[in-house]
């Protein structure tokens, strides 16, 4: 509780933010990089705050890119053995001992994600967002999935398997989108908060 009580208090005057994952493993020579650093910018550059995982790989490329577009860069960083430090691109860095309170501190504060190739943890962040977003317990929010060529067997499988056996709606295939180019995902992310403007504003809260 103190974590969250923490991070509710440094992140209340940030403004809207998007979340982005990815995984720590991804090498700086990764083209995965250089689209999260990208899409990072181009957030920032639209007026939008950026929160990443904090560690190496995909989070320190969205954290650069918001660092040198000289937006709000939020590092969520926590201690695990493949991930030696936190990177050096926050402006705002916060330290979690808690995955609950660390993943429960992306959905109070963010209003869309962006999802990267990643392992169990990104993954677990991604379906986080969907289940938060299907069962209504956050507000409708744009989820991004950057990697078409990674994401093409997971996607197909929901379709096929999940959706097949009747675990899914038909409309659950749409709480989310397949988009490589960084501009896209960006404009697909200001309109969605464009006509969240038109409407009753919500403050962030926990999941319930």
């Amino acid at each position: 509780m103190s974590e969250l009580h923490n991070a509710a208090e440094k992140l209340s005057n940030i403004g809207p933010a998007v979340s982005v994952f990815g995984s720590a493993r991804i090498s700086r020579e990764s083209p995965f990089y250089e689209k999260a650093r990208a899409v990072a910018s181009a957030l920032t550059q639209a007026g939008f705050a950026v929160i990443a995982g904090g560690g190496p790989g995909i989070m320190e490329a969205a954290n650069k890119g918001a660092f040198e577009a000289q937006g709000t860069s939020v590092g969520l960083n926590i201690k695990l053995p493949h991930e030696a430090s936190n990177n050096a691109y926050q402006t705002i860095g916060l330290d979690f001992e808690y995955f609950f309170s660390r993943k429960a501190t992306f959905f109070m504060h963010s209003f869309a994600y962006v999802a990267l190739p990643g392992g169990f943890g990104t993954l677990d962040e991604l379906f986080e967002a969907l289940t938060l977003v299907q069962t209504g317990k956050v507000p409708p929010a744009p989820i991004v999935l950057m990697g078409s060529e990674f994401w093409h067997g997971a996607v197909k499988w929901l379709a096929k398997t999940v959706f097949g056996n009747g675990m899914i709606g038909r409309r659950d295939l749409d709480l989310f989108i397949i988009e490589d180019d960084p501009a896209k995902v960006v404009q697909h992310i200001v309109d969605f908060h464009t006509a969240l403007l038109s409407q009753e504003r919500y403050k962030p809260s926990l999941p319930a």
